[in-house]
């Protein structure tokens, strides 16, 4: 009996073939392993042609709730957006990923994983590195980054062997897509002065076709996470399938944006994300109601690096998993509920509400019921001042 490889399996060209090539080129039956994470609508039919193609086995898992509740939820909670633009829909997915792949790998005795990846992307790395440090002693195969095959030659090798490929016409974009958002690039989005195709966008409506009429939706936070939406709790997958449907239906969560990769060049991404739109957006606005001003730019600072360490394949490390207990430590107060207007395009927050907002009426007001002493802020000024006066009087000659 053959030693086994177990290979990430979308169902596309690539992954196909590479079911018989691994077989004839390292001498391994392959397993393959499809899991959903918001991405594969008929799990039957992807796992039987997998068999089709020659696997040996098929394994079929879905992780959507998994997904949301270890992967993203703790994102959002460390306020994840790379770049300030890209909240890590793709990135936050691979690591999942590589996790499974090497649980079915043990579960299997297999020797190798593979995945479909090119050796130009971010994801290559994101899975390499997460499978080499869950289980150093596994093999990684990615065919795509050896093969050297265009997709013409991939075409013909798999009509010459008799594997099922899509037999409808090629999209001309490359797109990945789960739960947390949908990525689309390659094609004429190469070009960063092209406006982006109307066909380019399915998960959100033309701002300028949306609703004339706002929609106004009501998010409810316990420990920094999202529990509910206008008053019904949801578990975390409705809630954002729920919230993603309402948002892209009045043009939210669109994002045109040239990023740096990892592998060091600069790639022209276009992204829609509703449902991670708002909840990032209202999530944020939660926390400058419950934490002080210090609190909020560290945590600023710590979400940048959370974010890098997202998009660059390192989830699995130990920086990771410290800075996570620092983000958790930041979310105990991080409960109330943001009210958020959805309007041609924009979310724009309207409304929040804690029960341990700092937010004090009485020192904030202008008017009756003013509790703030005016008469303390000239002594703070003279005081909040006292540098810089120094420093001019001892420093003014040599200034000039």
């Amino acid at each position: 009996m053959a030693d086994k490889a177990v290979l990430a399996y979308s169902g596309g060209l690539d992954t196909s073939v590479a079911v018989k090539w691994i077989r004839e080129r390292y001498g391994l039956d392959v397993v393959t392993f499809t899991v959903d994470i918001g991405n594969v609508p008929d799990m039957e039919a992807i796992r039987q042609k997998a068999l089709n193609s020659g696997a040996v086995d098929a394994v079929v898992a879905d992780a959507r709730e998994e997904f949301i509740t270890d992967f993203v939820f703790p994102s959002l909670k460390a306020d994840a957006v790379y770049e300030g633009e890209y909240s890590l829909a793709t990135a936050i997915g691979r690591p999942l990923i590589a996790k499974l792949l090497v649980q079915v790998a043990r579960d299997k005795g297999a020797v190798a994983v593979a995945h479909g990846c090119t050796g130009k992307g971010n994801d290559q790395v994101r899975l390499d590195v997460g499978v080499g440090t869950l289980a150093p002693e596994l093999r990684i195969i990615a065919p795509a980054r050896e093969w050297g095959l265009t997709r013409e030659e991939l075409i013909n090798y798999a009509n010459e062997n008799s594997i099922p490929v899509p037999v409808t016409k090629k999209s001309p974009y490359s797109i990945d897509e789960n739960l947390w958002g949908r990525s689309i690039e390659t094609g004429v989005l190469e070009d960063p002065w092209s406006e982006p195709p109307a066909d380019v966008y399915l998960w959100t409506k033309d701002p300028s076709e949306a609703p004339d009429t706002p929609a106004y939706v009501e998010v409810e936070f316990e420990g920094g996470i999202p529990v509910a939406l206008d008053g019904a709790r949801l578990s975390g997958v409705k809630l954002v399938e729920t919230l993603h449907a309402i948002a892209g239906e009045h043009g939210v969560g669109r994002v045109d944006h040239v990023e740096n990769r990892l592998v060091g060049i600069k790639s022209r991404e276009i992204y829609e994300a509703p449902a991670a739109t708002v909840l990032l957006k209202a999530h944020a606005a939660l926390q400058h109601l419950v934490m002080t001003k210090d609190q909020l730019r560290f945590k600023a600072h710590v979400a940048g690096t959370y974010s890098d360490i997202i998009y660059n394949g390192l989830w699995f490390g130990g920086l990771r998993r410290n800075l996570a207990a620092f983000v958790d430590s930041t979310q105990e107060f991080v409960t109330g509920t943001v009210r958020v207007k959805l309007f041609k395009g924009n979310c724009t927050v309207v409304g929040r509400k804690s029960p341990f907002s700092l937010y004090d009426f009485g020192l904030a007001t202008y008017d009756k019921g003013d509790t703030f002493n005016q008469s303390d802020s000239p002594g703070f000024i003279r005081l909040w001042g006292l540098p810089n006066r120094i420093q001019a009087r001892a420093q003014a000659d040599a200034g000039k």
